[in-house]
């Protein structure tokens, strides 16, 4: 592998190392009894609020329509994404020094497949949390479900959901495009 090409998959592993500082996913509400919003942040370990009671008053309104409260020590992704993402550091940063460009390749592949498989992960836990409703809730709107969107906006009775990824999800997106420019370059300069 080219040094350049090196250079950038080492970048690209090392980045990833922001996930542990930044949250991955931010999930804002907008409502006429929240004019500033509240939120959560959804971090590689962890989910917590914007602001200091944000998780509790998240789980305060969620009781009325029947949503189950957020509990983040129950969520076994949030034990299990440190170890991933450090096996992607430490696997990428010694594949760029001793390994060739197959094994880019393969990391980069991987990679994405994981990221994949996160967001599909989410997305279903999204759908559940929205879906499956406690039928002895306070507030009942026949046919109505409360999932918050996977990326965008909705609009979930007089609240305007938003989820977006926040810096550690955009570190993601830059790592995996820095290992495919590497990828990309090395294999350009190989056929040159």
């Amino acid at each position: 592998m080219r040094k350049i090409a090196k250079r950038l998959f080492a970048g690209a592993a090392l980045l990833l190392i922001i996930t542990y500082f930044v949250p991955l996913w931010s999930i804002s509400l907008e409502a006429p009894q929240y004019p500033e919003g509240i939120g959560l942040y959804i971090w590689v370990n962890k989910i917590t609020g914007k602001n200091p009671h944000d998780l509790k008053n998240i789980n305060g309104l969620n009781h009325y329509i029947g949503m189950k409260e957020i509990h983040p020590e129950s969520i076994p992704e949030l034990r299990v994404m440190p170890w991933i993402l450090g096996f992607f550091v430490v696997s990428g940063l010694v594949g760029s020094i001793a390994f060739p460009q197959r094994f880019l390749s393969f990391w980069l592949a991987l990679l994405i497949l994981i990221s994949v498989i996160g967001l599909v992960d989410f997305y279903v836990w999204e759908y559940d949390y929205g879906h499956d409703l406690n039928p002895k809730a306070a507030i009942k709107v026949p046919g109505m479900s409360y999932q918050p969107p996977l990326i965008g906006s909705k609009q979930l009775l007089n609240m305007r959901t938003s989820s977006w990824p926040h810096i550690g999800g955009w570190a993601i997106l830059i790592s995996i495009s820095l290992a495919g420019f590497a990828l990309f370059y090395d294999k350009k300069e190989i056929t040159a």
